[in-house]
């Protein structure tokens, strides 16, 4: 799945699973399209007006005696995708994208973006607002220099700070005479008033047993070992993503927009369970599954969530000590601790467990992804059925296959805001079709589609891209490099314990050796119905290395400017590889299971032995998906399905044309029916 629509703009922190950025191309040195010289102001017609915002903000900060206020875009929790009532940056400056940073001052506002977003701020941003085309918190508090007076004070919301981020702008404003001021009560909430959404209220409900991979009971005992076997043997451990307590208790719920989660925090202990949490979102029969009316060291006492703080700094007075991931922990939190009482390490037990999947879980996602391969394959029979009618558009594209996904068996709908691109859309970094802005599927352009369901078994995402016409070949070469480039990565065998970041390159080889290359990083973590990039898995420098039992999207692709893009994305699981020799070693297996498009790929390219390969995964998605869709007697899909996996070879033509499936599709009716 596309960055853009991911993860986001603290690159150690704000991202699930991944900790990607798509480079927009074509715009450095571009004029911005505001005209703020004139008057009144030349503003596209797509811009806020944001003067009572500033006003009302101003207001507020006047009584706090503060010169500027920093606005990050992220929640109490370091989410990926945040909730309508948490997006406090896109309210005050009118910019809706989902990275970036705010200051006001009292004469002055600005926002620091990259360049995915650069064109999007611009639309949405009226002459108010400066735009900084950069992201370093260097540059954010060298403007804070220049703009706020010695003596002033920088104010800002601790729970919207990582640690990291803290410690940044604390020692980058130290001896400068300006204070950093922690203030708990958000100014822009404050400013927003009774127009701000309401926090979500939906049930917070258990996953049924056969969706779950172990009982929260003993999820909660591996904790407890875990504490008790570290080697600071901490009393304590906060939880304070999202997802954390998700797994912990093997509960869902739908705050955050394509994540099923619940704003909540977690304080575990060796002889208490503390879920902090709004109590009236419970059923009886979810209050009984958590055995909340007992006192045990394992019954869950709940606590309200706007306690967290308090709570925290009240446990922290005694004679313990406190676990904490700092990737997700907010200063708000972190600043009770007293530092001696503190036990940090990059991420908290839960993620690490989390992100390893047991048996059960394994069998769990991998079912998932049979469906949502029906799904897929049901979505390019309809697409090659109906784009040549020219009764397709972008924005109908991604309804459609976001539809047979909510039609499916335990579907809780999709995973992410599906990316429908076609022609020289696809090429851009951030792009999405609208209702209003889209582009006709044509023919004669290729088409990308990254798309994924939330389904109680498992998260899927893959991406497809495909052309209906006659690719250049050009076109040809991009995409089997990039086809290349996913299969040398999924074949690969590699020692146990590997950084996914030092066997990343293969994914770019075939590229490389052409002189072509893409700006985004090449797989994020997923998990079983929680995050579609569930961190810390993945091919960045700051994942955790491989290890069996993690599951992966493997993702390369290619972007020429103004005319195609292509991107061809699988989920794989990490598996112990057979090797000559003894040793542990790991290789990948798909379980995504739709075939690529034959019409773009280049045989001449494939080594024999990518050619063994995909020719091999060919069998497997028939061995997988066929049975299901004669299940479902979807007769048309079978045959589209046994059409586009024929064996390859070098010599073969590679091209299936749909008159001659819908010749061979009555054919194959009778031969099932007689």
């Amino acid at each position: 799945m596309d960055q853009a629509h991911w993860c986001c703009y603290h690159w150690l922190v704000l991202l699930c699973a991944c900790a990607w950025s798509y480079p927009q191309p074509g715009y450095l040195g571009r004029e911005d399209v505001r005209n703020c010289s004139t008057n009144p102001p030349h503003l596209p017609v797509t811009a806020v007006n944001t003067t009572i915002q500033l006003a009302a903000l101003r207001q507020q900060m006047k009584a706090w005696n503060l010169s500027a206020y920093i606005i990050p875009d992220t929640d109490a929790h370091m989410s990926e995708y945040i909730g309508k009532h948490d997006e406090r940056r896109a309210w005050i400056s009118g910019f809706t994208g989902s990275a970036g940073t705010a200051v006001v001052t009292m004469a002055k506002a600005a926002v620091w973006t990259d360049s995915r977003y650069w064109t999007q701020a611009e639309r949405q941003m009226d002459c108010n607002w400066e735009l900084h085309k950069e992201v370093s918190i260097s540059s954010i508090v060298t403007w804070i220099l220049a703009e706020v007076p010695a003596g002033g004070h920088v104010g800002f919301d601790p729970f919207l700070f990582s640690v990291d981020s803290w410690e940044d702008y604390n020692l980058q404003l130290q001896d400068s005479n300006r204070q950093l001021v922690s203030i708990t009560t958000n100014l822009v909430d404050l400013a927003w008033g009774s127009e701000r959404p309401p926090v979500p209220s939906q049930p917070i409900y258990a996953l049924p047993e056969e969706f779950t991979g172990s009982t929260w009971q003993e999820k909660v005992s591996t904790i407890r070992s875990y504490m008790k076997n570290h080697t600071m043997a901490p009393t304590g451990l906060l939880l304070s993503a999202l997802d954390e307590t998700a797994w912990l208790f093997n509960l869902r719920s739908s705050d955050i927009p394509y994540n099923p989660f619940f704003y909540s925090y977690t304080l575990l202990t060796d002889s208490s369970i503390r879920l902090f949490v709004n109590k009236s979102r419970f059923s009886l029969e979810t209050l009984q599954y958590l055995n909340t009316m007992c006192t045990s060291s394992m019954c869950v006492q709940l606590e309200d969530y706007s306690q967290i703080r308090d709570s925290v700094k009240a446990y922290a007075s005694g004679n313990v000590t406190i676990l904490i991931g700092l990737r997700y922990t907010t200063y708000g939190l972190y600043e009770v601790i007293p530092k001696e009482k503190l036990v940090t390490q990059a991420y908290s037990p839960v993620m690490l467990l989390k992100a390893v999947k047991n048996s059960r879980e394994q069998a769990l996602l991998k079912a998932s992804h049979v469906r949502d391969a029906v799904v897929v394959i049901q979505y390019l029979v309809w697409l090659e059925k109906n784009v040549p009618k020219g009764t397709v558009d972008e924005f109908s594209g991604a309804k459609h296959i976001d539809e047979l996904r909510r039609n499916e068996n335990f579907s809780s709908g999709p995973s992410f805001e599906t990316i429908s691109a076609s022609g020289l859309n696809a090429a851009l970094a951030h792009y999405s079709p609208t209702k209003d802005l889209h582009r006709k599927l044509s023919s004669d352009e290729m088409y990308l589609v990254d798309s994924g369901g939330q389904y109680w078994d498992g998260t899927t995402d893959i991406t497809r891209t495909v052309h209906w016409g006659t690719p250049t070949a050009f076109q040809k070469e991009a995409y089997t490099r990039v086809l290349m480039g996913n299969i040398d990565l999924s074949r690969l065998i590699f020692p146990a314990s590997t950084s996914g970041r030092m066997v990343e390159a293969f994914a770019r080889r075939a590229l490389w050796e052409v002189g072509l290359n893409y700006g985004h990083g090449t797989g994020h973590g997923i998990g079983n119905f929680f995050c579609v990039h569930e961190w810390p898995v993945g091919f960045q420098s700051n994942n955790i290395a491989m290890a069996k039992g993690m599951f992966t999207s493997i993702e390369p692709g290619y972007y020429q400017d103004g005319e195609f893009g292509v991107r061809l994305e699988d989920i794989a699981l990490v598996v112990e590889a057979k090797t000559k020799h003894p040793g542990t070693y790991l290789t990948f297996e798909v379980v995504s299971f739709v075939p690529y498009d034959r019409n773009l790929i280049d045989v001449s390219l494939l080594s024999p032995e990518q050619l063994q390969y995909l020719n091999h995964y060919y069998q497997t998605i028939r061995e997988k998906v066929g049975p299901e869709l004669q299940r479902r007697q979807l007769l048309e899909e079978f045959e589209w399905l046994e059409q586009h996996t024929k064996p390859l070879s070098a010599m073969a033509p590679i091209t299936t044309s749909l008159t001659s499936m819908w010749v061979a599709f009555p054919l194959a009716i009778l031969s099932w029916t007689s």
